[in-house]
C-alpha cells in the first residue's frame, strides 16, 4: 500500500493535527485522547506502537517514553469524516492517564458535581520517578527489559484488581462486568472460544511462519489468559497464586511434580 495514498486521505486540521482517541482492545474502554501529526500517525502505523504529537512541547511524544506505560497498537480507524482516528491498543502497565489511573476519563458527573469514580493505581511519583532507559527517539521503539519484566507483574495485579471492581459494576459498564453478569456458563464459553482459536492460530503459524501469524497466535493467547483470568476472578481467586504454583514448581523434576499432584 502506496503510505502517501492513505496518509493523504487524512483531514489534518490547520495547525497539521488530528486528534486520536485510544480504546481498550478488548473492554473498549477509552483510555486517553490526544493528538497525532502525519510523522506520528506515519510511525504509529509502522511501529504498531503509539506516538503522539505534543502541542504544548512541539515534538513527537512516544506514549511511554518516560513512565514505561507504552501502548501496542491492534488496530487504526479513521471515522466517516477523516477527521478522527480510533486506536485499538493493549495499554502496557494497565495505566494510560499520568495520575495513575487507567484511564484519563476517571471522573463522572453527578448531582453533586464532578466525582472520581477510578482508583489510582500507582502514585504519579513513583511512575515517572525512574526514566526509561530506552532512548527518546520515536524510530527506536524498543522496550527496555527490565521495564517489560516490571510490567508483567503490575499488569497481573491490575487485572487481579479490575476483576473484584467489575464483579460489582453496571453489566454496560464493561465488557468484563457484563460477563460476570451473565455468569460462570458464559465465561467458560469464551474460554473455551479462545482456546479453540488460540489452537488454530498455532496451526497457522507453523503453516506459515509469517509476522502476521505470529502476531495472530500472541493476541489469541493474550486473549485465552484475559478470559481465564476473568474465570478465576469469578471464584476471587488472584492470578498471583497461579504464578506462585508455577514458582512452586521450578526446581521439582517431572516426576516429583506429578507424584504430587492430588488424584
Amino acid at each position: 500500500m502506496n503510505n502517501v495514498q492513505w496518509l493523504d486521505e487524512v483531514k489534518f486540521n490547520e495547525q497539521g493535527l488530528i486528534p486520536a482517541i485510544a480504546q481498550h482492545h478488548q473492554t473498549g474502554r477509552v483510555l486517553m485522547v490526544a493528538w497525532m501529526n502525519r510523522d506520528a500517525l506515519t510511525l504509529t502505523a509502522e511501529k504498531k506502537q503509539a506516538v503522539y504529537f505534543s502541542r504544548s512541547r512541539q515534538k513527537l511524544w512516544h506514549k511511554g517514553e518516560e513512565s514505561g506505560h507504552f501502548q501496542t497498537v491492534h488496530e487504526i480507524r479513521l471515522d466517516c469524516d477523516a477527521d478522527v482516528i480510533v486506536l485499538q491498543i493493549e495499554q502496557h502497565g494497565g495505566i494510560a492517564c499520568h495520575t495513575g489511573r487507567e484511564s484519563c476519563f476517571y471522573r463522572k458527573l453527578t448531582p453533586n458535581g464532578w466525582e472520581i469514580v477510578d482508583a489510582q493505581l500507582k502514585d504519579p511519583s513513583q511512575i515517572y520517578a525512574e526514566k526509561s532507559a530506552q532512548s527518546h527517539n520515536p524510530h527506536t521503539l524498543v522496550m527496555n527489559a527490565s521495564t517489560a519484566q516490571s510490567e508483567q507483574v503490575e499488569v497481573l495485579d491490575y487485572l487481579g484488581q479490575m476483576m473484584t471492581e467489575r464483579k460489582a459494576a453496571d453489566p454496560d459498564s464493561s465488557y468484563v462486568a457484563k460477563l460476570y453478569h451473565k455468569g460462570l456458563n458464559k465465561i467458560l464459553e469464551k474460554v473455551g472460544e479462545e482456546s479453540i482459536e488460540t489452537v488454530i492460530a498455532a496451526k497457522d503459524f507453523k503453516a506459515e511462519a509469517h509476522e502476521d501469524n505470529k502476531n495472530d497466535l500472541i493476541y489469541e493467547v493474550a486473549d485465552l489468559w484475559f478470559h481465564t483470568i476473568v474465570m478465576l476472578g469469578y471464584f476471587d481467586l488472584e492470578p498471583q497464586l497461579v504464578l506462585n504454583e508455577l514458582a512452586r514448581r521450578q526446581g521439582l523434576s517431572g516426576l516429583v511434580e506429578k507424584a504430587n499432584r492430588q488424584h
